[in-house]
């Protein structure tokens, strides 16, 4: 597309003022026509300036694999294939969900030329995004004309979940620091005879763990680590359908299970453990058998990374007919949902509970902290300092969070373990259950 430029119209208003002084002056005329046929000689051989599309090369250089809420850079190299200096303006085509401060360009380009510039992206959420082809501005020599056109090719980009926490996770194993995630300390279930490895002793460990051969050898506290039961499965069971649409404080409810999933994942991988996930709303979307080693998290990763909750009613019976049908070992299945309503609640309970015996099921629900402000402010502030709404607000409140809280006394009565806690605070609970479970032996 090719448009005038504001200096264009600029240029206009001379014979267009020359043409209004003709009332006063009439024998003007044909200078004032001599300037319209030049001005617009001279605006036709500007427009003949426009380099053409085929001139003017863009090419986007990038990764295919992008991690949600990290800074992606990409590059457009742009080549210039005239023989003079083109001012030229470029704005990349992604989706609007990805935050950016540099994606407009404006450049200057020397003839026979090539140059590179960054964009730094942040992708806000997870899936497959298409980048089509950049945007292009080109003004002509006398800057009277300028040519909008499309250059390039379109190229598919990948966001993966947010991974900090594994990261975070792997660091602080490494440094003994795992407190720093909220993670309680837990004595490894094995007898002395299951030796795993010699470490630096931590304030941490029991005295009774302490090597004291190997501590006047190495002059150095050292203790030993014993191997937990390996070879255990861990199934999680992502609900995908309504309930999980909303976000909470900032934070999805459903991107909140699939980073605490991933993270627990890495978590059970390192232990030898087996790790399954099923995702699900109306049919099963998403099933990856379980299986062991540290490689599987890749494809647990990919094969999250484009799934997203949908407003449609969850089916529970479908979800473990299809688990039941498919994994007939004993395992640890995890389930993280959200209740709503008794007809949320009580398909959840039904269905957890038939899984008692033949599997372990641990059922997460995600706590509405908005929930718990109304009830807290009337505790601190006392009945006479309320008024009337808040007092009703916070009545309500309780009612919500009573009938919640029988749902999971009846959950944990029929043999079914609980978590109740906030998305942003789910991962360091979620590793803590796993571990007393690893601990007591339960599976």
């Amino acid at each position: 597309m090719i448009a005038p430029t504001r200096q264009l119209y600029l240029l206009s208003l001379i014979p267009l003022i020359m043409t209004f002084a003709l009332y006063a002056v009439p024998s003007m005329t044909w200078v004032v026509l001599a300037i319209d046929v030049a001005l617009l000689c001279f605006a036709l051989y500007d427009l003949l300036s426009l380099p053409g599309r085929n001139l003017i090369n863009v090419q986007r250089a990038m990764k295919s694999v992008a991690t949600r809420g990290e800074k992606h850079e990409l590059t457009l190299i742009v080549q210039n294939r005239t023989n003079r200096t083109l001012s030229v303006q470029m704005r990349d085509d992604f989706d609007q969900t990805f935050q950016t401060e540099n994606n407009v360009i404006n450049a200057t380009l020397e003839p026979r030329s090539r140059n590179a510039f960054s964009i730094d992206l942040i992708p806000a959420r997870r899936g497959e995004f298409t980048l089509g082809q950049a945007h292009v501005m080109v003004v002509s020599r006398a800057k009277l004309w300028k040519s909008y056109f499309r250059s390039g090719q379109t190229q598919v980009l990948r966001v993966y979940p947010a991974l900090k926490q594994i990261s975070k996770y792997a660091l602080l194993a490494r440094q003994n620091r795992m407190s720093l995630l909220g993670l309680r300390k837990t004595r490894r279930a094995g007898s002395e005879n299951e030796f795993e490895r010699l470490r630096d002793y931590t304030p941490d460990d029991r005295y009774r763990a302490i090597d004291w051969r190997a501590t006047s050898r190495r002059l150095k506290l050292t203790v030993r680590d014993f191997q937990t039961t390996q070879s255990q499965r861990v199934i999680f069971a992502i609900d995908c359908g309504r309930m999980m649409v909303n976000e909470s404080n900032g934070f999805s409810l459903f991107d909140a299970a699939i980073d605490a999933a991933l993270t627990l994942s890495y978590v059970a991988l390192n232990g030898h453990d087996q790790v399954g996930l099923m995702c699900f709303n109306s049919q099963v979307i998403r099933w990856i058998p379980p299986k062991a080693g540290r490689s599987h998290l890749n494809t647990l990763v990919h094969a999250v990374h484009d799934v997203e909750p949908g407003f449609v009613e969850s089916r529970f019976d479908e979800a473990f007919l299809h688990l039941h049908r498919h994994c007939r070992k004993r395992s640890l299945v995890i389930l993280i949902s959200n209740v709503i309503d008794d007809r949320n609640a009580s398909s959840i309970e039904m269905h957890t509970s038939n899984l008692v015996g033949q599997h372990l099921p641990l059922t997460v629900l995600f706590r509405d902290p908005e929930l718990f402000k109304p009830v807290e402010h009337a505790w601190e502030a006392g009945p006479e300092n309320l008024t009337s709404t808040n007092l009703y607000r916070a009545a309500a409140a309780a009612d919500i969070l009573s009938w919640r809280e029988k749902t999971l006394t009846e959950m944990r009565h029929a043999g079914v373990l609980t978590l109740d806690v906030s998305p942003e605070d789910l991962t360091a609970p979620l590793i803590n259950e796993y571990f007393q479970i690893k601990q007591k032996l339960l599976l």
